[in-house]
C-alpha cells in the first residue's frame, strides 16, 4: 500500500498477511475463545502486532507473548485479556454503557414496542461452530438490529447521551487528551450486530451493506473513545458501519465499510495534514486536526479475548468496569448508579450459582419479564410488572444466609445486625431503580425508600398473585398492607400522582383542574402511604390501586379517580391534587379531626413556671432527682392550634397515634398574643423537656450497669417510646415552616 509509505504519527494498518500471523498468534493462545471474525475486525487498528508475538515452538506455533496477555478474576467470573497499542481512532462507543442505561426503553417492560420507542435488544452470547462442528458459545457477544439506521441512531444517540454526562467532569477532556494524550487504557469487547432488514440494493439487486457488523465496545473508557473520536471528527458509528468516502477525501457518496480499507486511506490523509502544518499550529480549540490528534496517534488498550464461561461474558465485562464509577460515584446519576448497584448483586448471584442465568437477566432488565420461570400466559401487564419488582423486592433484601452474604460484598456494607438506615436505602433505591425498568419512564429512586432497618432480616411476601391480592384487599388486612407497602409507591410515581421528597419547603407546584398552577405541601412517600392506610379511606384506598393496575393494563393509559366507595370514575383522570384532597397530608394513621372526637388531654410535666410534658418512666426504678424542679399540671382548654403534618420517617404502621391529645379546646378562645405566648412557652418546655429525657436516660444506663441489668427496657415498650419519638420529629419538622408563614418579613 502506498499510502504506508507517508510518514507521520497515524500509523497504517500492517499487510494483510502481517494480521493474519497476528490473528493465529491470538487463536493459538491458552484461555482465547473468541470468534475469528472479531479479530479480523480489530487487527488492521493494531500497531506492531509482531511485537506481541513469541517465537515459533517445535511445530512452528506463535502464540501471544506472555507479557501481552493478562487474566482477569471479577465477582461474575474470569477473562482473558490481550495488551495492545492501537489507533486512537479504534474502538466504539457502548450503547449498553450503564451511565446511561435510563435513556432507553427496557426489553423487561411489556409494553416496549421495538417499532416506536427507542430500545436496545437484548445482548445474547455470541454461539458458533467449533473445529468439531459443535455448536457452542465464544467469547464475544451478540445483538440483533431492526436495520442499519437503527444501528446508527443507537449508536449517535449513546454519543449523545455521554456528552450530557459528562458535563459533571471537571476538567475538559477532549483538550486533556489533545495536550497529554490517553493516560490509562481502555478495554473493549467483541460484539456482533445482526442486522434483521437488509433492504438496501444496487441497481444489480446486490446488498449494499453486510447483513451484520462486528465492533469493539468501549467497557471501560467510553468517553475517551467519545473524545478521542471526535479530534480525528468520526464518530462511533462510522467506524462500526462504514466512512462515507468524503471523508477520506474521495468522490462519491460510497461508504466504506472494512476497516482494512478505510484506515489505511484515512491514516494516510491525517499524516498529509500533518506533514502541512506546523508545530506552532497546536491552538486548543482552532487548530489543524492533525496536530490536535497527534498526541493520541496511538494508544494502549485492552481487548478481551477469552473467558472460560462465555455464557456470562456481558456480565463479567460490566462488573469490572462497575466499582471504578459507583463507588466513587463519577458521571453516574442516582437512576443509573442504582441500577448499576443491582446488577452488581445479580451478577454475583449468577457468578456464586444462587440464581439462574435467565433470572438475572430478566431481573436486570436484559430479557423480557416472560422469559421469567414463573410467567404464564394470562398475566397480564401490570402482573407482569408485580411478578419482577417483587421478585427484585425479595432478592434485595434475602432471608437467605448466603445471598445476605454475597449482598453485603457487593454493596460493601456492614455485617447484616449493624445495617444502618443509609444502607437499607441504598438497597430500596436499588430496587426502585431496577423497577422501574419495567415501566415507560423511570421515577426518582427515592420512592423507594419505605423501609426501616428491620428490613435487613429480610424480606418475606405472602406468594399470592397479583389479582388475587387485589380482589381480597377490601376484606383482608394482610392483602392489603401488602399492596401498599410493596406495590402503591412505584405505581402512584409511574403515572406522577406522588413523587420523592425534594427536601425544599416551597413544596412542589401542580397543574389544576383549570390549568392554573397549584403549589402543593412538602410531602413524603411514607406520609402518602400512611394516608392510604387510613382506615375510613380503605375502600378509597383499594380503588386507587384496582384503577392504577388498570391503566396499566390498558396501555398506560390515565388512570381514572374513584369515589369514596371505590368505585372508578371513568373519564375523570386522577391527578396529584385530588390524591392531595382525597388522602390528606394530615392523615397518617391517625383520625381525622371533627367537632364531636375530642382526644384526651396528656398530663404535662413543666419546670416552674414553663408547661413541658410528663415522662414516662423507662423502667421500675427511681431515677436520681434532677437539677430541674417540676410539677404535674395540665393544659388549660384554648384554642385549637394549627393541624400539624403526621408525615413520619419511621416504617409504616397501622398503629394509633399515641400522645395525640395535645391539641388545645375550643371552649375558651385565646387572643392573638395569647397564642403567640403560649407556642412561646411550649417551644422552651419543650427544649427543657428533651434535655431531661436525656439526663434520665443517662441515670437508667449508670443504674443498670450497677445492677448488672443489660437491657433494663422491653422490646415492647422501647418500640412504643421510640414510635412516640419518630411521630414527634416528624411533627417539630413542620414547625419551623409554620412559624415562617406567620413571621413579619426581616
Amino acid at each position: 500500500m502506498s499510502e504506508g509509505n507517508v510518514d507521520g504519527p497515524f500509523p497504517v494498518p500492517v499487510s494483510r498477511e502481517g494480521q493474519e500471523a497476528w490473528i493465529k498468534a491470538v487463536l493459538a493462545t491458552e484461555g482465547v475463545n473468541l470468534p475469528r471474525g472479531a479479530l479480523e475486525n480489530i487487527a488492521p487498528f493494531i500497531v506492531d502486532p509482531d511485537d506481541m508475538l513469541s517465537e515459533p515452538d517445535a511445530h512452528g506455533v506463535r502464540t501471544l507473548k506472555v507479557s501481552a496477555v493478562r487474566r482477569i478474576r471479577t465477582d461474575a467470573g474470569d477473562m482473558v485479556i490481550a495488551v495492545v497499542r492501537m489507533h486512537g481512532v479504534g474502538g466504539v462507543q457502548w450503547g449498553h454503557n450503564e451511565r446511561i442505561s435510563s435513556i432507553w426503553r427496557s426489553v423487561a417492560d411489556p409494553t416496549v414496542s421495538r417499532e416506536t420507542e427507542r430500545t436496545l435488544t437484548a445482548v445474547r452470547p455470541w454461539m458458533g461452530v467449533d473445529d468439531g462442528g459443535r455448536k457452542k458459545c465464544f467469547a464475544a457477544l451478540e445483538s440483533v438490529v431492526a436495520n442499519r439506521h437503527t444501528l446508527i441512531m443507537n449508536a449517535e444517540d449513546a454519543a449523545d447521551a455521554l456528552k450530557r454526562r459528562d458535563r459533571v467532569r471537571p476538567y475538559d477532556l477532549e483538550e486533556d487528551l489533545v495536550l497529554n494524550g490517553q493516560q490509562d487504557p481502555g478495554m473493549y469487547v467483541p460484539q456482533y450486530l445482526r442486522i434483521e432488514e437488509n433492504s438496501e440494493r444496487d441497481s444489480d439487486g446486490n446488498p449494499l451493506y453486510p447483513e451484520g457488523y462486528w465492533g469493539w465496545m468501549a467497557v471501560r473508557g467510553n468517553n475517551r473513545t467519545q473524545k478521542r473520536q471526535s479530534i480525528f471528527r468520526l464518530t462511533s458509528s462510522e467506524v462500526l458501519a462504514g466512512v462515507p468516502a468524503e471523508k477520506l477525501e474521495r468522490e462519491g457518496d460510497e461508504v466504506i465499510c472494512d476497516p482494512r480499507d478505510w484506515l489505511p486511506a484515512f491514516s494516510a490523509l491525517l499524516n498529509r495534514e500533518f506533514a502541512e502544518t506546523g508545530d506552532g499550529e497546536l491552538d486548543p480549540t482552532s487548530g489543524s486536526r492533525a496536530r490536535r490528534a497527534a498526541a493520541i496517534a496511538v494508544v494502549d488498550a485492552h481487548l478481551v479475548i477469552g473467558t472460560p464461561t462465555p455464557q456470562r461474558l456481558y456480565r463479567i465485562v460490566q462488573m469490572n468496569n462497575r466499582r471504578d464509577h459507583v463507588h466513587p460515584p463519577l458521571e453516574f446519576d442516582a437512576l443509573d448508579r442504582s441500577r448499576a448497584l443491582g446488577r452488581s448483586v445479580l451478577g454475583m448471584y449468577v457468578a456464586q450459582q444462587v440464581m439462574d442465568e435467565k433470572t438475572a437477566e430478566v431481573l436486570a432488565g436484559l430479557a423480557p419479564i416472560r422469559e421469567l420461570p414463573e410467567a404464564t400466559a394470562d398475566m397480564t401487564v401490570a402482573e407482569l410488572r408485580d411478578l419482577r419488582s417483587m421478585r427484585l423486592l425479595q432478592e434485595l433484601f434475602p432471608v437467605d444466609p448466603r445471598k445476605r452474604h454475597l449482598l453485603r460484598r457487593a454493596l460493601s456494607e456492614n455485617p447484616p445486625s449493624q445495617l444502618k438506615s443509609g444502607e437499607i436505602n441504598q438497597r430500596a433505591r436499588t430496587w426502585s431503580a431496577l423497577t422501574s425498568e419495567s415501566y415507560p419512564t423511570p421515577w426518582n429512586p427515592r420512592v423507594g425508600q419505605v423501609f426501616s432497618t428491620r428490613a435487613r432480616e429480610g424480606i418475606v411476601l405472602s406468594g399470592r398473585r397479583l389479582p388475587d391480592l387485589l380482589a381480597a384487599a377490601d376484606t383482608d388486612d394482610d392483602a392489603f398492607d401488602e399492596l401498599v407497602s410493596y406495590r402503591a409507591a412505584h405505581w402512584l410515581a409511574s403515572f406522577g400522582i406522588i413523587e420523592a421528597d425534594r427536601g425544599s419547603l416551597d413544596g412542589q407546584e401542580a397543574i389544576g383542574d383549570a390549568g392554573e398552577r397549584i403549589r402543593r405541601s412538602r410531602r413524603t412517600v411514607m406520609n402518602c402511604l400512611q394516608a392510604l392506610r387510613y382506615e375510613k379511606s380503605r375502600m378509597m384506598a383499594v380503588g386507587v390501586l384496582k384503577s392504577l393496575a388498570a391503566a396499566m393494563d390498558d396501555g398506560d393509559r390515565r388512570p381514572w379517580r374513584v369515589s369514596s366507595s371505590g368505585t372508578e370514575l371513568g373519564g375523570r383522570e386522577m391527578t396529584p391534587l385530588w390524591f392531595d384532597s382525597e388522602f390528606p397530608k394530615d392523615t397518617g394513621t391517625r383520625p381525622r379531626k371533627s367537632a364531636d372526637s375530642a382526644r384526651p388531654l396528656l398530663t404535662m410535666t413543666v419546670p416552674t413556671p414553663l408547661p413541658a410534658p410528663t415522662l414516662p418512666a423507662l423502667s421500675p426504678m427511681t431515677p436520681t432527682p434532677s437539677s430541674v424542679t417540676s410539677a404535674p399540671v395540665h393544659l388549660p382548654a384554648s384554642q385549637p392550634a394549627p393541624a400539624v403534618s403526621a408525615q413520619s420517617e419511621a416504617p409504616a404502621t397501622d398503629d394509633s397515634d399515641e400522645g395525640d391529645g395535645s391539641a388545645l379546646s375550643p371552649e375558651e378562645p385565646l387572643t392573638l398574643e395569647a397564642l403567640v405566648t403560649r407556642v412561646e412557652e411550649r417551644i422552651r418546655g419543650l427544649h427543657t423537656a428533651s434535655a431531661e429525657i436525656g439526663e434520665l436516660l443517662g441515670h437508667l444506663a449508670d443504674q443498670s450497669r450497677a445492677a448488672s441489668v443489660d437491657q433494663p427496657i422491653g422490646r415492647q415498650r422501647a418500640d412504643t417510646a421510640v414510635r412516640l419519638l419518630n411521630q414527634t420529629l416528624s411533627r417539630l419538622r413542620r414547625l419551623p415552616e409554620l412559624m415562617e408563614e406567620m413571621t413579619e418579613p426581616v
